[in-house]
């Protein structure tokens, strides 16, 4: 079973939407997905209570109240994390995933709040040890404000991670979720700007970058 995990402990940075359309993304390739929300807001699987188109191919399961079991057939598990995840709990996470994207928001607070995160996650033997691999993206940016070229150069200087891509600010999302859908099952005409953003993210996944050596 191929695990991705959405990882960042500042709230607000868009790991519920990531992981939705990551899910979304998979299921639209016939692939039985598992969504884990570790999340006690449960955004993901209100998300799935709404779904209707291949539903049957996503599994939520509530990770929150603390152990569960992913089926057996799944081919994917995506896992939606929560905030205020601390240091000392970054392996608890870090154990589950083959693969961790780590979004960040175009702000001066998410990426002073990053910075330590993503030092801590780096550092974690797992990680060091290339048990699990790291790469990160820009999320919810507007491009040509000072800011996101702040975020932009920020990633770009960080060792050990790949910096994928950028996702825009963006209604496609909004217009999706509320229909319990991902982007990539929009028709394509109205949202090729983002499925464009995100081929570097999918190519990622999909390559042995992104899975541990052994």
């Amino acid at each position: 079973m191929r695990s991705i995990m959405v990882f960042n402990s500042k709230g607000g940075s868009g790991k519920s939407t990531i992981s939705i359309n990551l899910a979304s993304y998979f299921a639209s390739q016939g692939k039985k997905v598992v969504i884990a929300d570790f999340d006690p807001q449960s955004s993901s699987l209100e998300w799935l209570e709404n779904r209707s188109s291949g539903g049957n191919l996503i599994t939520g399961i509530d990770a929150s109240k603390g152990n569960f079991r992913a089926p057996r057939n799944a081919d994917y598990i995506i896992y939606d994390t929560p905030a205020a995840i601390l240091a000392k709990n970054i392996t608890h996470y870090l154990r589950r995933a083959q693969s961790v994207i780590i979004p960040v928001l175009p702000s001066p607070i998410d990426i002073r709040a990053a910075t330590p995160f993503i030092q801590n996650v780096l550092a974690n033997g797992r990680v060091i040890r290339k048990e699990c691999r790291v790469a990160l993206i820009a999320n919810r940016c507007r491009e040509n404000t000072n800011i996101y070229q702040q975020l932009n150069i920020y990633l770009k200087k960080v060792r050990k991670a790949p910096f994928l891509s950028v996702l825009r600010e963006s209604q496609n999302y909004n217009k999706a979720s509320e229909k319990g859908q991902g982007i990539f099952e929009l028709p394509p005409y109205l949202v090729s700007r983002d499925l464009d953003q995100w081929e570097p993210i999918i190519k990622w996944l999909r390559s042995k970058r992104s899975q541990p050596a052994n």
